[in-house]
């Protein structure tokens, strides 16, 4: 059986040979493995951490996921949620402690993302919205940078929140080194430069080596300068996750989870190709599964599928998974012969390399864009943004799924319901909007609802129905139900019991383009009996004929 990965022969002449993949691995990991050390400091975790995340999970999704290019590691949004829970199980940051627990947050990530693609859960990423997951990372973005500026500046302080933390910094602002802050600084801009005179390039990776290189023969470490330290030369062993921390850590690793498979899903979807398989959302929900629980048991953080890294493979020629496995291979390298000299780079480098690829996550652009087309949810991307700052990174989680799940919840509840006219000289149908000069009927009122008819619309419905009729004052009104592609029991009653309470005002209820399954309720319920054929239509037309035909209701 074929499967849709990097693996699959049956494509076309893109895994024909190596060379473009392997190439672009090589290139890709000058960008990944520094994103990934610096990702693990946001995390609170040793930089090694970040090169166990782009080892083992990236080679597991390799052999299952269904997208060819994905680079499956960490990511800044992954990295601040795995921060945010581990300070809570581990305040005092004690090294052996934090492991154990990665381990552990890891493992439920995996877990939970197994136990979703049994539950064929993949579509529940599409319940955060856009405009929502906008406000959302904005909030994680600020939120990182705000973390990383005491490192650029050399100065510490207890973390107590976004807005405390900024009242801390301005307070600790004179205790600031010097040293580092150039350090920093130079770094920060030299980055910033480079990436914008050449995107995609392994800008960071020659900022890593600067650094190491300033760091080793300035001896910034003697003149009070913060480095990674002692970096172990070795594979990553066995860790073993803690059974006492699942209960802890699960609240976390739930929205871990969920943030976990919607960036890998919309990475995966934002970098297909047109005549590359599609990307399968529960395939992918078992492939982060699993690339999940094997990193967990050798050290790894939670991991997902990046937009920054997987569009530096795009651009590089990666063409399937094997430029993944590439990265890989550099990063067991970089774990074998490299570690020592990492251990020489400045902390303030990485922040600088975390501040210039998070700043990414903040878009005024589509907060404009939102705002611009739809207002109601430009507010709901402002309300994610601020929940973020205000209740913490896991808590605005929480935050984004309600908003998006009380938005969906206010379109389905306030259908809208049209008036139907007809351009005049054109058989062409349509909403009156009051500034065209269509065509309506003398004594017919047409009404067209839209979407889903059930019984938390269905009062409103009613009342909306109602209130054009005493407006209109028809001797009919048809109910064109084309749009209606499900009517909940409670919705046939409340149809129902709007015919007797019309016909008691003199109106007569015609309904006209049922789809199947709504004629079939319709026709199980006895309300078709009572109506009988006569006010019953295929279609609008049908019913405006018959109208015009007879010239009174029947």
């Amino acid at each position: 059986m074929s499967r849709a990965s990097g693996f699959d022969q049956s494509t076309g002449a893109s895994d024909t040979t190596l060379r473009p993949d392997i190439i672009a691995g090589l290139t890709a990991s000058a960008v990944i493995l520094p994103k990934a050390m610096a990702y693990a400091t946001v995390a609170g975790l040793p930089v090694s951490v970040g090169l166990y995340t782009a080892f083992l999970p990236m080679v597991v999704y390799a052999l299952l996921g269904t997208s060819r290019v994905l680079n499956v590691s960490s990511t800044t949004t992954l990295a601040i949620l795995t921060s945010a829970q581990l300070a809570l199980v581990v305040p005092d940051g004690d090294s052996a402690k934090l492991i154990t627990a990665t381990a552990t947050l890891t493992l439920l990530t995996g877990l939970l993302l197994f136990v979703a693609s049994a539950l064929r859960l993949g579509f529940v990423a599409n319940f955060i919205s856009a405009p929502v997951l906008t406000g959302f990372k904005a909030g994680i973005g600020l939120v990182i940078v705000l973390d990383q500026i005491p490192k650029l500046l050399g100065v510490h302080f207890a973390k107590e929140g976004f807005f405390r933390d900024i009242a801390s910094m301005a307070t600790h602002l004179p205790e600031a080194s010097t040293i580092t802050v150039l350090t920093g600084a130079t770094a920060l801009i030299l980055l910033i430069l480079m990436e914008r005179a050449w995107p995609h390039s392994p800008a960071p990776l020659a900022i890593v080596v600067g650094g190491i290189a300033i760091s080793w023969l300035g001896g910034l470490a003697a003149h009070g300068v913060s480095t990674v330290g002692h970096i172990p030369q070795a594979l990553p062993s066995l860790t073993l996750p803690s059974v006492d921390l699942v209960i802890q850590l699960l609240p976390g690793a739930i929205g871990i989870a969920l943030m976990s498979f919607t960036e890998t899903i919309a990475a995966g979807r934002a970098f297909a190709a047109l005549r590359e398989p599609p990307i399968r959302a529960n395939r992918e929900l078992i492939a982060t599964g699993a690339a999940n629980v094997a990193g967990a048991l050798f050290g790894a953080m939670p991991a997902g599928g990046g937009t920054s890294q997987t569009a530096v493979v795009r651009a590089t020629g990666g063409r399937s998974q094997k430029a993944s496995l590439a990265a890989a291979a550099v990063s067991v390298a970089t774990m074998l012969v490299l570690a020592p000299l990492l251990g020489l780079l400045p902390q303030a480098v990485l922040a600088a390399i975390v501040i210039v690829y998070s700043v990414g996550l903040i878009q005024p652009a589509e907060f404009a864009s939102i705002r611009k087309v739809r207002r109601m949810e430009f507010r709901w991307a402002l309300a994610a943004f601020v929940g973020v700052l205000i209740f913490g990174t896991l808590q605005g989680i929480v935050v984004a799924i309600i908003l998006s799940l009380v938005g969906l919840s206010s379109q389905a509840a306030n259908p809208r319901i049209h008036v139907i006219g007809r351009k005049r000289g054109e058989d062409f149908l349509r909403p009156v909007d009051g500034e065209q000069d269509d065509e309506t009927f003398e004594g017919l009122l047409i009404l067209r609802p839209e979407g889903r008819l059930f019984f938390a619309n269905a009062q409103q419905v009613a009342d909306r129905i109602r209130e054009l009729a005493s407006e209109a004052k028809p001797r009919v009104l048809m109910l064109d139900l084309s749009r209606v592609v499900d009517i909940e029991y409670s919705a046939l009653q409340m149809v129902i019991e709007g015919e007797r309470s019309l016909a008691r005002q003199g109106i007569v209820l015609w309904l006209a383009g049922l789809n199947p399954d709504v004629a079939e309720y319709v026709r199980v319920s006895g309300f078709a009996e009572i109506l009988g054929p006569q006010r019953l239509f295929s279609n609008t037309r049908a019913g405006i004929r018959h109208y015009q035909g007879n010239g009174e209701p029947v």
